[in-house]
């Protein structure tokens, strides 16, 4: 696996846009090797997300992507109906998605939303435990189902992009829940009933899936973050720091500022 990198940036903003011009530069050079069709990206949301969206619509570089050859994926997503203010998805076309759409660069076809929770509130509120992890887990094997017809049985994403809490957790894997322990490689997307973050029903790429991408990108900002990444760069796969699992085929980055590296 990746040898694990750590970069420190001065600031939030300064980090954002970094990470967004890694992004755009890795997908420009990316897309210009012989033979290379596509480039598949898992993005993130959360704050410091939409802050490097932002900072990708601002940056020249975007216009140097040839975005149809670009599909955008999820690392986690919260289960909650498409319209809904807390959809990760949500929050990207607005922030840079919608607009590459309207443009023409980017193919409506390339945005792989992870699947929404259709059912209505009275049915939300009826469900059972197990009417509700049968419904999460139905939506995690068809969001499995659509990356193995994308990118084939051993599916690998050119960058998997991470925020980070401040309590470790990456993706919607949390400390103390089972879905970060899942080892089985075959099974790529995962459904969180218990988040204890709301809204508490999510969807995940497992660790096994998160490992299998030529890059794994975690950046996180600000000093209420500190002592999460302290215990995540201190010890490997530790289950109370999630993010300590984060692992890349290629390449491990770890992109911060100086408030989230304060006690490295």
């Amino acid at each position: 696996m990746a040898e694990r990198r750590i970069i420190v940036y001065p600031n939030p903003q300064v980090l954002a846009e970094a990470v967004a011009a890694r992004t755009l530069l890795t997908m420009i050079d990316t897309l210009a090797e012989a033979g290379r069709e596509r480039f598949d990206i898992a993005v993130t949301g959360g704050t410091d997300g939409n802050r490097v969206f932002a900072a990708i619509k601002a940056s020249p570089l975007a216009e140097a992507v040839d975005w149809s050859r670009v599909h955008v994926w999820w690392g986690d997503e919260r289960f909650v109906p498409a319209d809904n203010a807390d959809r990760n998805a949500k929050q990207a076309r607005e922030a840079l998605l919608n607009d590459l759409v309207a443009s023409g660069a980017l193919p409506e076809a390339n945005i792989h939303e992870m699947p929404a929770d259709n059912r209505s509130a009275e049915q939300i509120a009826e469900a059972s435990p197990e009417q509700t992890d049968a419904v999460l887990a139905d939506a995690a094997a068809r969001y499995q189902r659509e990356l193995i017809e994308a990118l084939g049985e051993r599916p690998q994403l050119d960058i998997a992009q991470f925020g980070m809490g401040p309590d470790a957790h990456f993706a919607s894997l949390f400390p103390g829940l089972p879905q970060v322990l899942m080892d089985d490689p075959h099974v790529l997307v995962a459904g969180v009933r218990d988040s204890p973050k709301p809204p508490p029903l999510r969807l995940t790429l497992t660790v096994p899936m998160i490992a299998a991408s030529r890059r794994t990108w975690v950046f996180t900002s600000e000093e209420r973050k500190a002592e999460a990444a302290a215990a995540a760069l201190s010890e490997p796969r530790n289950p109370h720091a999630p993010s300590s699992f984060a692992d890349g085929q290629d390449e491990l980055l770890w992109l911060i500022d100086r408030g989230a590296a304060s006690r490295l």
